[in-house]
């Protein structure tokens, strides 16, 4: 690189002359040209992305700098952030830095190259100062509608979609109207058109076209033939083979080597898509990588000397110098000479004070994760008329089954707050729960069906979080998770990701995600009635509620906390959705709805005490979540008949919603009971269940009693037809015997 730098220098001091036979980039006949001003954004954005891809690999030689995928090869790349309008969105791939810098430059002249070059450093060496993510992670990105992209292959395609298919649901409410028509843009490496976000993505698009749905988006590829170390080949231009018109999505191609025609073609694909709103293709071939993929490539391991000698000396800058020189008269050698070391020594301050910054310690990683549940002001909880969703209970008071309290609180939350969207698989119809049945009857915009991929429908929810609208998404079967998983860390490390000001693009809404199908049941099997939470990434807030009405109040909770940035995941038990009696047919867990301004906070416990007349705190304690309250109540109940419990000895059975920390509500709870038996309905065992790492906390904080029993479900897979796996009566109840027994063996010792 510092070579290539002195050359490049030599080159232009010299007016043009060069060791290499280097030919100018031919000026073609594109349709869309680039004025002298906009030639000299694009130059300075391709020259500052040449000297950062340099300075990076630097810092990281002498231990300053921890980020060096390079971009050097693609900076003529830059003159595609012209085609772009100010409304529309982006999200680029990593090397792609030149276009970012680019847009940033064209669309806030205002910004100096100093300070953007400052910025960029900040994320090459982790400064907390970073304006992008604070300090985590190097992504690009900056202007205000750009949004955030990890080193994950195409992990920025299904949001992208989802950003595209936002755009026409978007109302006045949460988006300023404008006459522009904006569309979503997106580019990724040739590598990556093999990875499933990428091509799950391109065949979410296509389907919008097919259905005739507003689906604006350009997919940008650039092709320089490698995926590291391995050759695609030009797979690319096979799976997208001009000679073979895709009738659903056209296919434009640039020279990635000539700043004109990377203008005139990513113009034209942005001009499709706004015009047609509809999803294309845009290949930028003949794109050389100049010196590996990062600064751990060892390229000689399987390229030859003499490749990699050539692709170092593939200098695009270079040629469209002369370009600029001899065929448009636009600037002196001497002026390009005087602008690159200007530039570079800016580069070069940037870094010197970037590596100077502080970086973000354990405690403010710690906080971007574990931060405190939004204050809500209860202005936010406005009254609206009570929809009871059911055309049979309209109008009446009662008591009603879990399902039907779900259905109705989809119904109160939607009518409150129009940003909120609906996302699912057969959800417009009802589902297979019957849980949004009429749904779509009263909100048809907001409630929309998705093709059966977990990676899309998550991905698009993560777009229109983006967008200001607030997603309730709903994943069939909690199983299916799996099938998503991916982008379900993404929407996690996104919100992670950005940087604490909350600033433009990174200012976006939270969502709430429904985990349909999980515990007890006999149909569908391991595939459908799924116990297993070994999915709990970061900063997603899991709960799992076991009545209606404070499924409810758990909903409304959730969605103001969604509105102000968070993911919470509901874990839905199938077994309770239309459970009705508790004991016998005593119509115990029918309840009528709770008022319209009651919430339920993360750190909120239910105590059903032994006798409920008699406010005695209890003996000892069963906690447990979900299905496993019904279980564990039924359990007590078995117990009182059997005569273990007596007057001496009375069991409370705390509910505990909560299950991605331990709420406060149980730590200040539990230092009362001799004994707790935690009952927890996932399996035991590693990575599968709940209570494991909650257990483990509550010792550390000195908050578990001295007696303890965990119980879980046996760690195998679900058959079909049977409920042998999952947690049983029968084992809570052995659980309880033991641990009294033991309390009874220290008493006596005493």
């Amino acid at each position: 690189e510092q070579k290539a730098t002195q050359e490049l220098i030599k080159f232009l001091k010299q007016n043009g002359t060069s060791h290499k036979s280097l030919p100018r980039t031919p000026i073609g006949k594109c349709e869309n040209t680039l004025s002298r001003d906009q030639h000299r954004i694009c130059i300075d954005a391709a020259i500052a992305t040449f000297c950062l891809h340099v300075h990076a690999r630097i810092a990281s030689l002498v231990g300053q700098g921890f980020y060096t995928i390079g971009p050097c090869g693609e900076e003529l790349l830059s003159s595609a952030a012209l085609a772009l309008h100010t409304e529309d969105s982006s999200a680029l791939h990593y090397r792609h830095t030149g276009i970012s810098l680019a847009r940033q430059m064209a669309e806030s002249p205002e910004k100096l190259l100093e300070d953007l070059l400052l910025a960029r450093a900040r994320g090459y060496t982790v400064s907390k100062l970073d304006p992008v993510t604070g300090g985590v992670h190097c992504s690009i990105g900056g202007g205000p509608n750009e949004y955030l992209v990890t080193s994950t292959l195409a992990s920025q395609c299904p949001s992208a979609v989802g950003r595209a298919l936002g755009y026409s649901l978007l109302s006045s409410s949460t988006r300023t109207q404008t006459k522009d028509k904006p569309i979503s843009f997106v580019t990724i490496g040739d590598g990556s058109v093999h990875n499933h976000h990428f091509l799950s993505s391109l065949t979410l698009a296509r389907h919008a076209k097919h259905l005739k749905i507003k689906c604006p988006i350009v997919f940008g590829i650039s092709n320089n033939g490698l995926s590291i170390s391995y050759s695609t080949n030009n797979y690319v231009d096979t799976l997208f083979d001009p000679n073979r018109p895709d009738p659903l999505m056209p296919i434009f191609r640039a020279n990635g080597q000539d700043l004109f025609s990377v203008y005139d073609q990513t113009k034209k694909a942005c001009d499709y898509a706004r015009q047609f709103q509809s999803p294309c293709v845009l290949v930028y071939s003949n794109v050389v990588r100049r010196f590996g993929h990062a600064a751990t490539d060892r390229q000689a391991a399987y390229l030859s000397d003499d490749t990699i000698q050539a692709m170092s000396e593939t200098c695009n800058l270079e040629m469209t110098m002369r370009q600029a020189v001899e065929d448009l008269g636009y600037y002196s050698y001497s002026e390009l000479a005087n602008r690159f070391e200007e530039i570079y020594q800016l580069t070069d301050r940037a870094f010197a004070t970037a590596i100077t910054e502080p970086k973000v310690n354990l405690t403010e990683m710690m906080e971007r994760v574990e931060a405190p549940p939004a204050i809500l002001p209860s202005s936010d909880m406005k009254e609206v008329p009570r929809n009871t969703a059911e055309k049979g209970d309209k109008g009446k008071e009662g008591r009603h089954v879990m399902r039907k309290h779900m259905n109705q609180v989809l119904h109160e939350v939607m009518a409150k707050d129009s940003s909120i969207v609906y996302l699912g698989e057969d959800v417009r119809h009802g589902g297979y729960y019957r849980v949004t049945e009429g749904l779509a009857d009263e909100f048809p915009s907001r409630v929309l069906d998705f093709p059966p991929d977990e990676t899309t429908l998550l991905g698009a929810a993560l777009g229109f979080a983006q967008l200001g609208m607030t997603p309730i998404v709903e994943i069939p079967y909690a199983k299916y998770l799996d099938c998503g998983v991916d982008m379900f860390y993404e929407i996690a490390m996104q919100h992670w990701l950005a940087a604490p000001d909350k600033s433009s693009s990174r200012s976006r809404k939270g969502m709430v995600i429904r985990l349909q199908g999980f515990d007890r049941g006999v149909f569908g099997g391991n595939f459908h009635t799924h116990n297993m939470l070994n999915h709990m990434p970061p900063g997603v807030d899991v709960v799992c509620f076991s009545n209606g009405p404070d499924y409810v109040k758990g909903m409304r909770y959730a969605v103001l906390q969604a509105n102000a940035g968070r993911i919470v995941m509901f874990v839905d038990c199938t077994h309770l959705l239309n459970l009705r009696h508790l004991h016998d047919r005593d119509r115990g867990l029918e309840f009528s709805y709770p008022n319209e301004k009651e919430l339920l906070g993360f750190d909120d416990i239910r105590i059903h005490r032994d006798d409920e007349l008699d406010i005695k705190h209890g003996n000892m304690t069963i906690v447990s979540f979900g299905n496993g309250v019904v279980t564990s109540l039924q359990a007590r109940e078995s117990l009182k008949q059997s005569g273990i419990l007596g007057q001496d000895l009375r069991i409370d059975v705390i509910d505990c919603p909560y299950l991605s920390g331990v709420p406060r509500g149980l730590e200040n709870t539990l230092n009362g009971y001799e004994g707790v038996v935690f009952a927890d309905i996932c399996k035991e065992g590693p990575g599968s269940n709940i209570f494991s790492s909650m257990i483990t906390s509550l010792n550390q904080r000195q908050a578990l009693p001295l007696h303890w029993e965990f119980v879980g479900a046996p760690r195998t897979y679900n058959p079909l037809g049977s409920t042998a796996t999952f947690l049983s009566q029968h084992s809570i109840e052995d659980a309880v015997t033991r641990t009294v027994h033991r309390r009874l063996l220290c008493k006596s010792i005493e």
